[in-house]
């Protein structure tokens, strides 16, 4: 794989981060413990331990559940941001890692993906919300499905 493929992929990761903080590092770890991703003598070789893939997919479990919630504050507030950043940095430095790319080009692609990725998931949702008058806990199913699919699908193309 070409050197841009690799960081558009960290970029793509970052945008899932943007939709489900948990759910991009909880793939990439995944991947990594499934050898899917080599992340084998890079600093990122923890996110392949068993512990840590049990750790985030208790973590994006609970996210996707806990985004139904009425209370649950914006994705576009500064907290959410900054951890869609921080997750999608992690996640694009995993990718760009795997495909022997700049870890710190990876983690800038994919922490910018995750703040683009959480504008663009934050305005697509409220206006299908709205055009197909459907209950936005519809819309955030769809939603929940394009992030787990479309991580699987980045890093399935290592």
């Amino acid at each position: 794989m070409n050197p841009s493929q690799v960081l558009l992929l960290a970029f793509l990761m970052g945008v899932i981060a943007g939709l489900r903080t948990m759910t991009a590092p909880a793939i990439v770890a995944w991947a990594a413990n499934r050898h899917w991703l080599n992340l084998h003598n890079s600093p990122l070789a923890l996110m392949g331990s068993t512990t840590t893939v049990a750790v985030l997919a208790v973590l994006a479990l609970g996210e996707l559940v806990v985004d139904k919630l009425p209370s649950t504050p914006s994705r576009t507030k500064l907290f959410g941001l900054i951890a869609r950043s921080v997750f999608g940095g992690l996640s694009g430095a995993a990718v760009a890692a795997s495909g022997a790319q700049s870890i710190a080009l990876g983690a800038v692609l994919g922490a910018a993906g995750a703040t683009g990725g959480a504008f663009a998931g934050y305005e697509i949702r409220k206006r299908l919300v709205r055009v197909f008058k459907v209950p936005d806990f519809v819309v955030a199913l769809l939603e929940d499905a394009l992030a787990i699919g479309g991580g699987l699908l980045i890093v399935s193309r290592f």
